[in-house]
């Protein structure tokens, strides 16, 4: 059952009380987003003066098996923070007793996060010279979290993707021969985690807060895990996320090479650029799969929503990307 703006102010001020040991009172309350897996409000507050929160509640429709939860997001938004990301402050985390459901409400961040306005705009040209710059301080950042407290999220390595990824793939009743050519390619060469480390999960244009000067926040923790930290970067590649800048991988903005030298200054570790275009071609697989798990949730009747058919769509997109990944992949190993 829907959230609904009543029910926020009346259970929401006691439990902001309690965290923070101040008294709140919530002013205005509005709906930002009531997607499948977050149902997401803007809240003006006033708690030792105005206050200005996000409050992200599990929405309680079906999700692709792989988001930990929303207590497991803030964890993780909290442990990267703390690692030096930018990110919002988490102000409290909701258990789902309290008669919201499982969330949490975090500060609320300025920022321009539509990617069409992140590229095109005049006063976001400083802020795309320095992304690579920023985007790999961010995932140094993330990488280097400490795990201690995270020890119940769920450790997904390439091959635990891979599999999962196309069993849902063969439960919408369409095997489609460029997903099982990808699939296989994919198995027969994944890599093993050494050390698994936080990894965001969806760090892509689109989660990202972006002033004119810097990258002001990182959001949509909800596909976090702990895993390969190549994996953040191969999916910041994935062409989906380029918006029609074939030529600029990372993000539509800039090279491989840029955002890898700019990720090795950071951490004072090599890429492995294999690596990470193992991860740009299972990104590419598995945004395959979400577009076939839109496409079923509107056909199925489930979820009548027009983006989820507009989605669904973009199955093929996600075949032709393959298939040039799958490409790239083979130039490169004869090149080595």
């Amino acid at each position: 059952m829907a959230v609904t703006a009543e029910q926020i102010h009346r259970i929401l001020p006691p439990l902001l009380e309690k965290a923070l040991g101040k008294p709140c009172v919530i002013k205005q309350c509005r709906r930002l987003t009531a997607g499948a897996s977050a149902d997401t409000w803007k809240l003006e507050a006033d708690c030792a003066g105005p206050r200005q929160w996000i409050l992200r509640l599990d929405a309680g429709a079906e999700d692709l098996g792989m988001a930990p939860g929303k207590r497991w997001e803030a964890l993780a938004q909290q442990e990267a923070g703390r690692s030096g990301c930018p990110v919002a402050q988490v102000v409290a985390i909701l258990s789902g007793d309290e008669g919201l459901g499982e969330g949490y409400v975090m500060t609320a961040l300025s920022g321009e996060s539509l990617p069409p306005v992140l590229l095109k705009d005049h006063a976001y040209e400083f802020a795309r010279a320095q992304f690579c710059h920023h985007a790999a301080a961010a995932l140094a950042a993330i990488h280097r979290a400490p795990t201690d407290k995270l020890k119940g999220l769920p450790t997904q390595d390439a091959l635990l993707q891979v599999e999962q990824l196309y069993a849902m793939h063969l439960s919408y009743g369409e095997q489609l021969p460029v997903f099982s050519l990808a699939y296989g390619w994919l198995k027969k060469h994944a890599p093993k985690i050494t050390k698994p480390v936080l990894v965001h999960g969806d760090f892509r244009l689109g989660n990202f807060l972006l002033t004119e000067n810097t990258l002001n926040g990182v959001l949509d923790w909800e596909l976090t895990h702990l895993g390969d930290p190549m994996e953040d970067l191969g999916w910041l590649c994935v062409n989906a996320w380029r918006f029609g800048r074939r030529d600029k991988p990372v993000a539509g903005i800039a090279s491989r090479r840029d955002l890898f030298m700019a990720y090795e200054k950071a951490t004072g570790q090599p890429v492995d650029p294999a690596r990470v275009r193992y991860w740009e071609l299972l990104g590419t697989f598995k945004w395959g799969v979400i577009c076939q798990y839109q496409a079923n949730s509107y056909l199925s009747g489930h979820v009548p929503s027009l983006e989820r058919a507009a989605i669904g769509r973009r199955v093929a997109e996600t075949e032709y990307d393959m298939l040039v990944c799958l490409q790239e992949q083979l130039e490169l190993s004869h090149a080595d």
